[in-house]
């Protein structure tokens, strides 16, 4: 709830300080419309631009699953695997640096003009994030966890299954809280490239035609689309790692290996060592 208040204290600090600029400077309409005009568009053409958010909403939330799905498996097999993790890392790493841009034409020309093209580059935004979040997660598991499963004669998935995922879990939910503000990125320069609906071809087809209240009421339905997503993963975390939490106790390996402190009260009486 904190959180929250803070958001929209923001948000309205930066709608405040957008009128008063406008007020004061007085652009012109095409170059930057007042908040209230902006406002105006969303009221009138509400329906079309739910339409359009609803289809940019989907192909972000299919994008969104199948590259935390990848992800995950990926950062799992580089894990698994180290042998096949040398080789494919840095093709992962390559596929990174890539620019989105110059991946959005193939993609289209590939899957075509439909909801696949746009599913698969969100899901290319949200991928890396996710298998570097959870790989790291899986190799920075105690090496005193591990042997301790050694003794209990525990297997190699055992250990896996047991201590290594259920300790990797929160750094999965980061990777996921990084990767889903995101996922509209992918799905909306899909759009961009081509496509027949969205929120990325409201914007492509309102700079044709110099509708700049059009494009801010677009790029709103965008930012409210990010924090939505961003609510959802916060929403779900605990329960993907709910020793995670703020409130939870502290993690397996500080209660298993800690050291009682000694007392620190001077009118504790010494400890004596037994007598033989």
């Amino acid at each position: 709830m904190r959180a929250l208040r803070a958001t929209l204290l923001g948000l309205l600090a930066v709608l405040l300080a957008w009128g008063l600029f406008v007020a004061l400077a007085a652009p012109p309409p095409y170059m930057l419309p007042s908040p209230l005009r902006v406002g105006a568009v969303l009221w009138a053409r509400s329906g079309f631009l739910l339409a359009q958010g609803w289809l940019t909403l989907v192909e972000t939330l299919l994008g969104l699953a199948l590259g935390a799905l990848a992800g995950a498996s990926a950062g799992l097999g580089t894990v698994l695997w180290p042998r096949l993790g040398r080789v494919a890392w840095p093709l992962l790493l390559v596929l990174q640096a890539m620019p989105v841009f110059a991946l959005a034409p193939l993609l289209v020309l590939w899957f075509g003009f439909g909801l696949v093209s746009k599913v698969v580059m969100a899901a290319l935004v949200i991928f890396f994030p996710v298998a570097s979040a959870f790989a790291d997660g899986l190799r920075r598991t105690e090496p005193d966890l591990v042997d301790a499963a050694a003794l209990t004669a525990a297997t190699h998935w055992q250990t896996l299954r047991l201590v290594r995922i259920p300790l990797a879990m929160p750094a999965l939910v980061t990777g996921l809280r990084v990767a889903a503000p995101l996922a509209p990125l992918g799905a909306v320069i899909g759009e961009w490239v081509g496509a027949s609906g969205g929120l990325g071809f409201v914007m492509i087809q309102a700079n044709a035609r110099m509708q700049t209240d059009l494009m801010f009421a677009a790029l709103i339905l965008i930012a409210a689309m990010t924090l939505l997503l961003r609510a959802l993963v916060d929403e779900f975390a605990p329960r993907l790692a709910p020793w995670a939490s703020e409130d939870a106790a502290p993690p397996l390996s500080t209660l298993l290996f800690r050291r009682k402190p000694a007392s620190c009260d001077p009118s504790a009486p010494p400890q004596r060592s037994p007598s033989r």
